[in-house]
């Protein structure tokens, strides 16, 4: 794949294992998932919901811009979260990053993700 570009910011955490960041090939973007690490220092987010949703929405913001456009070029957003009672509180972070029309979605309860954090987001851009 001549057209298969690899997306790199140190303004999002560096891969915690064998993939990247983001993938772009031709418009397309996949987003590797993202949880609430703080780029500069690798360290997790201390605090409820909203602030570990808040840092990994900052994070895939950054990717998308490395990529070349934005949030609001989501086509699709993956939500994994290990307490579906965090819906709501998810629901307004993610609102407070995007416009209207809002991209596709879904959003599921898993049993444990990476570090013991509460929420991972994956994303696909088209830019």
């Amino acid at each position: 794949m001549t057209n298969r570009a690899i997306i790199s910011t140190p303004r999002a955490p560096e891969a915690i294992g064998p993939y990247s960041q983001a993938v772009k090939v031709g418009n397309t973007v996949w987003i590797s998932g993202q949880i609430p690490l703080v780029p500069e220092t690798m360290e997790l987010v201390q605090g409820d919901i909203r602030a570990q949703a808040t840092r990994v929405f900052e994070n895939l913001a950054a990717i998308a811009e490395a990529a070349g456009g934005s949030l609001n070029h989501a086509v699709k957003i993956n939500i994994s979260l290990t307490d579906l009672g965090d819906f709501a509180a998810v629901n307004e972070v993610m609102a407070s990053f995007f416009n209207e029309p809002y991209p596709a979605r879904a959003c599921v309860q898993v049993a444990a993700l990476p570090k013991a954090v509460d929420i991972e987001v994956e994303a696909i851009l088209s830019v």
